[in-house]
């Protein structure tokens, strides 16, 4: 019984749609004191200026507002306290969800590399950039598929147990002058061939750098967003071979600092 009360104190505001936008409204005249716009207040939560006129009315009849004037309303000390309460109440059930509903049927999702059936517990592995489910339980780290899934498929993951080990990848950085300084054609392609094999993937950062790759017969498997698609191909132990426009270089090497990203930068007009 006393958990059902709990529950109840928790949902409250979500099961009523009066205190809900009382609260929204409470919350917006807090951020805007003293002067506030009630089409503003209505625009923000989506219900029309006369409701939030009503709303307002209500209110400071119940000593949670007060009005100093047309346009000037302040939050009291009352209107404070019930917004606490109503705000500890949502933080409550959101953790209860968080940490007792969700958490207990986390699934996450991977490539089975061979046929798995629900309920079979898998090893892990980190393939080309993507976590693989191996149908045999191995030591290291496993899981247990909550779908069935052919060879190719994606299947279903819970009860993950140990961690999946495998190394980083590291980025070789081909740095390209802007057109300014003689862009692509200033670039070396024997350079560019001297560390093309062995990535796992190609990137390219500006029109400079996509032209050059061309120009030495590499089509890039990146061309936008480069400075996270790097990072995250590095971090899924893929080797990266980026081209990039000077002036867009710290831009990459700062995010690959960030995320202890192994890489080197050549200059690509080097012979």
């Amino acid at each position: 019984m006393e958990g059902s009360e709990a529950s109840d104190a928790r949902t409250e505001l979500l099961r009523s749609k009066r205190n809900a936008t009382r609260y929204q409204i409470l919350v917006q005249i807090a951020e805007r004191q003293p002067a506030v716009s009630q089409q503003e207040i209505a625009g923000a939560i989506d219900i029309t200026a006369q409701a939030v006129s009503n709303y307002l009315q209500e209110l400071i009849e119940a000593g949670h507002v007060e009005k100093h004037g047309r346009g000037r309303y302040e939050i009291t000390k009352e209107g404070v306290d019930w917004l606490i309460s109503r705000t500890d109440n949502l933080r409550s059930f959101v953790d209860h969800v968080s940490e007792e509903v969700i958490g207990q049927v986390d699934v996450e999702s991977a490539i089975a590399a061979g046929g798995v059936t629900e309920g079979q517990r898998v090893s892990l592995a980190m393939r080309n950039g993507y976590l693989h489910a191996l149908p045999k339980e191995d030591t290291g780290a496993t899981a247990v598929a909550v779908t069935d899934a052919a060879t190719g498929q994606e299947v279903g993951l819970t009860d993950f147990e140990g961690v999946v080990d495998y190394d980083l990848g590291t980025v070789t950085v081909l740095s390209v002058p802007s057109i300014r300084n003689g862009g692509s054609a200033a670039v070396e392609p024997d350079v560019v061939a001297r560390y093309t094999g062995d990535q796992d993937l190609i990137a390219v950062a500006g029109a400079e750098a996509l032209a050059a790759a061309r120009r030495c017969e590499l089509e890039p498997d990146v061309r936008f967003g480069t400075p996270e698609a790097v990072r995250e191909a590095a971090t899924k132990g893929l080797d990266v071979l980026l081209l990039v426009v000077t002036g867009q270089l710290s831009i990459h090497t700062d995010t690959l600092r960030d995320g202890n990203i192994s890489y080197e930068v050549i200059d690509a007009t080097d012979e």
